[in-house]
């Protein structure tokens, strides 16, 4: 058994010379310092998997950009969104999005794609290789950081026809882990970081930074869209709104681009299922195979899962976190909710519900039992970096980073 104040000494004392992380959160240790042992073989599957799950909403996009507005609003998007998640910018659907898998059997369950502003990218393409090296093990992520840079830098190199375009990286600049993230992806790139509230807008013209130069690419790593399209100026003026019109209007490029936001809506899934459950041509023969695998049951209504006595999940199509997130069992009566309840005035999916695996961690809180949940970068659709966070069963803000080293 580890020392609890020993843990925590070395815990500190490794962490704080990492600059910029944010090895706390909200006043609780975040990062753990402790290791999931993974086997190379067992990373290689989960990165054949990703790419396998990857391929299919990639896909789905496609097919969605093309159906009728109704489609869309009974998906639960927004009016004001139509015309943006319609556009095709750019060769990938999403830059860098997150998979978020649960280990299932001998193979994984995909719960979520975080396509458009996915979170927990300088853990696992960077911390993770530090803390691999502090406990003399090979980092299952060795070399994806170089993959990380490269898919960044193509999606601007193509983005813009002039030859130097003003590149702009922002973030909530009070918010320490949107901000070092976004700095984190801005290294080695010809740009500058500008935070969110010093952008100026001008409606029908462009979006500016601080100094009133106009912006050509804009990298928004956080802001969602559905927020995004809330946002007024002091004046009332919807400065949200006259930016996806920019966008629109070919003034400003965005990374992640606008299909990002097309598959960060939950309710894909239930289009990905249900056209599985009709074996819809649309797919092919071996995608089939590969919805069926990897996908969970995923639909509008509760009524499937009612009628079977199946335990399902209720979740928010745009939710973040955990939140607003909750479990039902078989008979269809809530048994486990998220404190928080952010994401009410959205639809809903629900999903059937599959137990996170546990495993014992080590904290400062002393030894814990924990529900792992494994998250799988795409780059331009590639398999990327992987890595685990644990907590509770429904995994929120609280949900502690555990890394991952493979045994020398």
């Amino acid at each position: 058994m580890v020392n609890t104040a020993d843990y925590r000494t070395k815990r500190k004392q490794f962490y704080e010379k990492i600059e910029g992380f944010w090895h706390d959160l909200y006043g609780e240790e975040y990062a753990l310092y402790d290791i999931k042992p993974l086997e190379q073989a067992e990373a290689d599957r989960i990165r054949l998997i990703s790419e396998r799950i990857g391929a299919v909403f990639f896909k789905t996009a496609s097919l969605l950009r093309k159906v009728p507005n109704e489609t869309l609003l009974e998906m639960g998007f927004p009016a004001e969104t139509l015309s943006y998640i319609r556009l095709k910018t750019m060769d990938s659907e999403s830059v860098v999005a997150r998979l978020d898998l649960i280990p299932s059997g001998d193979s994984y369950k995909c719960i979520e794609i975080n396509a458009d502003t996915p979170t927990f990218i300088k853990e696992l393409f960077s911390i993770n290789g530090e803390i691999c090296r502090e406990f003399g093990m090979i980092d299952p992520n060795e070399g994806m950081e170089a993959k990380l840079r490269n898919a960044v830098q193509e999606s601007i190199k193509k983005s813009s026809q002039k030859k130097e375009p003003h590149i702009v990286f922002t973030a909530h600049e009070d918010n320490i882990e949107d901000r070092e993230t976004v700095l984190y992806l801005q290294k080695g790139i010809d740009s500058k970081f500008t935070p969110l509230h010093k952008l100026h807008i001008e409606k029908g013209v462009g979006l500016f930074d601080e100094r009133g130069k106009q912006i050509d690419i804009l990298y928004r790593q956080t802001f969602p869209i559905e927020n995004l399209i809330k946002d007024e100026d002091d004046k009332g003026n919807l400065i949200g709104l006259w930016l996806l019109e920019l966008i629109e209007d070919g003034k400003l490029t965005v990374i992640n681009p606008p299909s990002a936001f097309l598959l960060q809506n939950k309710a894909v899934q239930a289009i990905i299922w249900g056209l599985h459950e009709e074996d819809h041509p649309f797919f092919t023969e071996e995608e089939h195979s590969w919805i069926g695998e990897y996908f969970l049951p995923t639909y509008l209504e509760a009524d499937y899962f009612i009628q079977n006595g199946i335990p399902f999940v209720k979740k928010p199509i745009f939710g973040r976190e955990g939140d607003t997130v909750e479990i039902f069992n078989r008979s269809g009566n809530l048994v486990l909710a998220d404190a928080q309840s952010s994401y009410t005035d959205y639809l809903s999916v629900y999903q059937q519900y599959i137990e996170h695996p546990s495993m014992d961690f080590q904290s400062e809180k002393g030894k814990q039992n924990g529900k792992l949940l494994l998250g799988s970068f795409l780059l331009n659709g590639k398999p990327g970096a992987i890595g685990y966070r644990i907590g509770e069963t429904i995994t929120n803000n609280l949900s502690y980073y555990l890394p991952a080293g493979i045994r020398r």
